[in-house]
């Protein structure tokens, strides 16, 4: 397949690139394109076999459910109901990194909700994003521009380095703000639940309603069987080629323990990387190839680099990534369900 690659420097000069890319949606096809969270890979929500292609594109597992992008407020055309809950959070967080689980109608086909009765969908805050769904006329189901289980793109070299050749267009444009997913809230129970972390934080979700919760068992290694209600619950996400561990622990214990690693992956004749903040850079051995994920003391820093810095790892080819542990509190919690799901939940607690 021959992918066309344009990159919007202009908003004005450069429309011409969107609405090209929005006749590839009507049309049944895919188009990569970038959100403030990460870049999406996008379909005619509508259309199941342009839906389907989404999933061979990626070689993303069918069980595992897809996010339909919107433009508008008008739920409609797609949702059976939108509880008062919901509205009160579309209004406070839509445009945004904010994806609601409502029951779906039956116009949204079982493929692009991998057989559930419920549908995620989310406004993005992107002004590329939404024109692209606007020059549609389509609701757009969209997963990350990636293949299935590596680091999600956060600028639009890694989307060509993953889906050229797989997709129709690739839009490139900004480089992604938020640099993890969106935060995922269901919406069909009550109180809402979480299902998975993102940009907008459990503290920020209770000041609209203070009985939001978050599902505990995200935080966890996924049981057998487990059908997934939203994208990231089941399968390893997030992983470099590289094997990657987590040194969880007090910071002075974690560096010393990071070092101690170093020396014992050498003897095996592994080139080791170590993932470490802009704190705690200078100590660690030199004998180690380090890079920063941004600063503790600013974790939207860490989440904005987070899946870039992964994969520069695959770029140095080590063989193993020690990372630093941070507190799940916050934009902690995305951080750390990104970074679990990364290591395979390979934690080695001090």
């Amino acid at each position: 397949m021959n992918t066309k690659i344009e990159i919007i420097k202009d908003l004005t000069s450069d429309d011409k690139y969107l609405k090209e890319a929005a006749e590839i949606i009507k049309e049944g096809g895919l188009v990569a394109f970038p959100t403030e969270t990460v870049y999406g890979l996008g379909a005619n929500a509508l259309d199941e076999n342009a839906v389907k292609n989404i999933f061979v594109a990626k070689g993303r597992p069918q069980d595992n459910p897809l996010i339909v992008h919107i433009c508008d407020f008008n739920l409609d055309n797609i949702v059976e109901e939108v509880p008062e809950v919901a509205k009160k959070l579309m209004d406070k967080f839509w445009p945004g990194p904010m994806t609601l689980i409502l029951k779906k109608k039956d116009v949204i086909p079982e493929i692009t909700s991998a057989n559930l009765k419920t549908i995620g969908v989310r406004m993005p805050s992107s002004y590329i994003a939404k024109k692209l769904i606007e020059y549609s006329g389509v609701p757009i189901a969209a997963p990350s521009a990636n293949i299935s289980g590596r680091p999600s793109p956060t600028d639009v070299e890694r989307c060509v380095e993953d889906l050229e050749g797989r997709v129709d267009y690739i839009l490139g444009g900004e480089k992604s703000n938020v640099g993890v997913e969106s935060t995922i809230i269901d919406c069909t129970v009550n109180p809402p639940c979480v299902l998975r972390p993102g940009g907008i934080t459990l503290e920020m979700l209770r000041e609209i309603d203070s009985s939001i919760y978050i599902d505990s068992a995200i935080m966890d290694k996924p049981k057998e069987g487990l059908k997934p209600k939203a994208p990231g619950m089941k399968y390893r996400h997030y992983a470099p080629k590289a094997k990657v561990k987590i040194i969880e622990g007090e910071n002075k214990k974690t560096i010393e323990k990071i070092n101690e690693m170093v020396l014992n992956y050498i003897e095996q004749g592994k080139v080791v990387g170590i993932m470490a903040t802009d704190e705690s850079m200078e100590s660690y051995s030199n004998k180690a190839k380090v890079l920063s994920v941004g600063k503790r003391k600013d974790l939207s820093t860490v989440t904005k680099n987070l899946f870039e810095v992964l994969r520069a790892f695959d770029d140095i080819k080590v063989d193993v990534i020690l990372c630093e542990s941070f507190e799940e509190k916050g934009l902690g919690v995305a951080l750390m369900n990104r970074l679990k799901k990364a290591a395979g939940f390979d934690i080695i607690k001090l």
